[in-house]
């Protein structure tokens, strides 16, 4: 192993798919482990919206919250839906960092 390499998790709405690429792109080129949605509903993924699955991938990403150092807000225009925000607040109760692609 060359280092200990920080694990960020990406969090936003999923219609900003290109963002999402473009920050695990960077944040990877910089030295973290990058843990991102593994669908994108609002960018096509129809799956998502079948019965059960949007919650269980709500559930899911938090599980990933779980994993990470810190977590990246994908906050395009300042964007930040109802579950980004549910996914900040329970980043914040455990104790995680937050940044945000636009500072607020």
């Amino acid at each position: 192993m060359i280092g200990k390499y920080p694990v960020i998790t990406l969090c936003g709405s999923t219609r900003f798919k290109d963002a999402f690429i473009e920050a695990q792109k960077r944040l990877t080129l910089e030295g973290n482990i990058v843990i991102s949605v593994g669908l994108f509903g609002h960018s096509g993924d129809d799956e998502v919206w079948t019965e059960g699955t949007k919650e269980m991938l709500d559930d899911m990403h938090k599980r990933k919250i779980d994993m990470a150092d810190s977590i990246y807000v994908i906050n395009v225009g300042g964007y930040i839906g109802s579950s980004t925000r549910s996914e900040i607040e329970y980043a914040r109760s455990q104790g995680k960092t937050i940044r945000y692609l636009e500072e607020k």
